[in-house]
């Protein structure tokens, strides 16, 4: 568990912008530490804490320390999967959607760090739910992942402009996929098992 934050992460916590965290910081008002010999400014994590209860900030994105993904395919197999080594690798808190219309309504509620995204659903295809996903500003930090074993590149292209960060060409290892989730949201890889 993470007991020292850069003001990025405080701002993702605490959902507000790296600046409001800089110039609480600044203020006295969010107490902490400069880094030795550079500018870096840094928080403990009790003090973001106590800071997030007395400013009214739910406080569950900090108690769980845990990135949020959201599985969405309509095969409910390799979403079990996915999920399942997700939750074992135990960084991550995961929640399923089987079809695009429950993908929307989970992503605006639950606000999650990442999105695997089957492009071929039974309602909507991916690129449209990229295209949802990217208009809401306040979903600007949500990486996104699409999958499918029937694309062609050109099609790849088309989602990345509509807002995806990734693709992974079914079928593709659940490592190769944790491993992308882990470089888009700045975590470490996790070590391969020996």
């Amino acid at each position: 568990m993470k007991t020292v934050f850069t003001t990025g992460e405080a701002a993702k916590i605490c959902k507000v912008s790296q600046q409001t965290i800089i110039r609480c910081f600044d203020s006295g008002q969010l107490k902490g530490f400069r880094v030795p010999g550079s500018r870096f400014r840094r928080i403990p994590r009790d003090v973001l804490y106590k800071f997030m209860k007395d400013n009214g900030i739910p406080t569950d994105a900090l108690e769980s320390g845990k990135r949020k993904a959201v599985v969405v395919d309509d095969d409910v197999e390799l979403v079990e999967l996915i999920k399942d080594a997700l939750e074992a690798d135990g960084r991550f808190e995961v929640r399923v959607a089987n079809n695009g219309f429950d993908a929307g309504m989970i992503v605006k509620e639950y606000r999650p760090d990442a999105i695997v995204l089957d492009v071929m659903l039974p309602d909507i295809n991916g690129k449209e739910v990229c295209q949802r996903i990217r208009s809401d500003s306040t979903l600007d930090d949500v990486k996104i992942i699409c999958i499918s074993g029937m694309v062609e590149m050109d099609k790849v292209d088309e989602l990345k402009a509509a807002g995806a960060n990734d693709f992974l060409q079914k079928p593709f290892e659940v490592e190769t996929l944790i491993d992308s989730i882990c470089k888009m949201l700045d975590m470490e890889s996790p070590v391969p098992a020996k």
